[in-house]
């Protein structure tokens, strides 16, 4: 009796240490590389971005109804560098009158054979497929006939759309992948915005109950703009003019999901994708110090701090933002200054000056990301106390 009793609890409590084991692995987080064409700076971003993220979903191949097929070009050699799993990303356009399975499976043979021959060995490839509920079967097909002809060994996963919740076709086509991502921002009007987080939560809880297999869940780390007549303006500008309207996912929002889904993953979920992968100049991307910071549940906020350059009583001013969250550039900046023969403001400032102070007014209004840097201005001064700087935002 005794020994059955001990049996018991031991069994108890290896069931317990396992649960807590389960409850504290910490969701992998990946990053989707967007970019149609490469750039020196994808090496930096990728170097930054090498701790903290397992898996690059690189954009690889695209059709569009009038475009018809498209390559990225991709940096071969430094993903090969990089050194981290690679799963290539299609996208077929949702507005494809039909999807041509033949060509389809042609374009992507190629791709994969193109790869191979650059030494690029990628784990998987995942389909991204926009299309409406009313045509999933026919996607579905198409999935079915991929599967049969992809070697057994590359994973084979797809986006999907909350939209698609409401169909029964859905388990359709997640039976034929291996795992899928379902996207929770852009995907209503973008007037609307990019993100809800109460309703990416409702989508992302629905869709765990759907999918009988692993998933990971797309996060927005960008913003986009809307000009007059309604087109989106992402990564790459357009060439219409006028006024933007600038609609950005706010790092606290999305910070604050990531957190209520570490602390209680829905069933299935696992993972994180973050798009995009930010480049120094993309100006709609979060920076990296904002990226990290929300991947890795750490504090957000700005720090502005002041940089000055001296050379025989010649200053240049600059502002910097320090910290991990976009501010407001200060209204007004304080300097104590003694014996200033000449100064001006530049940029987005002018210069007032007076016997003991260097007041730098801002002209218009602006933001300075985290990891930014500014101009504010330059003076010739016997003395500037730097550490006596007054802001006022």
């Amino acid at each position: 009796m005794l020994h059955s009793l001990y049996r018991t609890l031991i069994v108890l409590l290896l069931a317990g240490l396992a649960g807590c084991s389960e409850e504290n692995t910490p969701l992998d987080q990946q990053l989707y590389i967007w970019q149609r064409q490469w750039l020196p700076s994808h090496a930096e971003a990728l170097t930054r971005s090498r701790a903290d993220f397992s898996t690059l979903r690189v954009l690889a191949l695209q059709a569009h109804p009038q475009a018809g097929w498209s390559r990225a070009l991709v940096d071969a050699e430094l993903l090969k560098r990089d050194g981290r799993p690679l799963i290539a990303v299609v996208r077929l356009d949702g507005q494809l009158p039909q999807l041509d399975r033949a060509e389809i499976t042609r374009q992507i043979d190629r791709l994969l054979a193109d790869w191979r021959a650059a030494g690029l060995n990628p784990r998987g490839l995942e389909i991204d497929h926009d299309c409406a509920s009313a045509r999933l079967p026919a996607y579905a097909e198409l999935l079915r006939e991929l599967r049969r002809q992809l070697p057994t060994e590359l994973q084979l996963s797809i986006t999907a759309l909350p939209a698609w919740l409401s169909s029964p076709a859905l388990d359709q086509v997640l039976a034929t992948v291996d795992s899928s991502v379902l996207q929770v921002h852009a995907v209503n009007a973008p007037q609307d915005g990019l993100f809800d987080p109460e309703q990416a939560q409702d989508w992302t809880e629905r869709y765990a109950q759907r999918s009988g297999k692993p998933f990971l869940l797309a996060l927005p780390a960008y913003g986009v703009a809307l000009t007059e007549n309604g087109q989106v303006e992402s990564e790459v500008p357009l060439r219409q003019g006028g006024p933007r309207r600038e609609l950005r996912a706010d790092p606290e929002q999305v910070g604050e999901l990531l957190g209520e889904l570490r602390a209680s993953p829905p069933n299935q979920l696992a993972g994180i994708i973050w798009f995009r992968l930010p480049l120094s100049g993309d100006r709609r991307a979060w920076p990296m110090p904002t990226l990290l910071a929300v991947a890795r549940g750490q504090p957000l906020a700005p720090a502005i701090a002041l940089q000055r350059q001296q050379r025989d009583g010649f200053s240049q001013l600059q502002l910097f933002n320090n910290g991990t969250l976009a501010s407001q550039l200060p209204r007004r900046i304080e300097l104590p200054a003694r014996a200033c023969s000449a100064a001006d403001g530049l940029g987005d400032y002018r210069v007032e000056r007076s016997d003991d102070l260097l007041a730098f007014v801002r002209r218009s209004n602006g933001r300075l990301d985290a990891g930014e840097h500014r101009a504010l201005g330059w003076a010739r001064c016997a003395q500037i106390d730097q550490g006596g700087m007054h802001v006022v935002f």
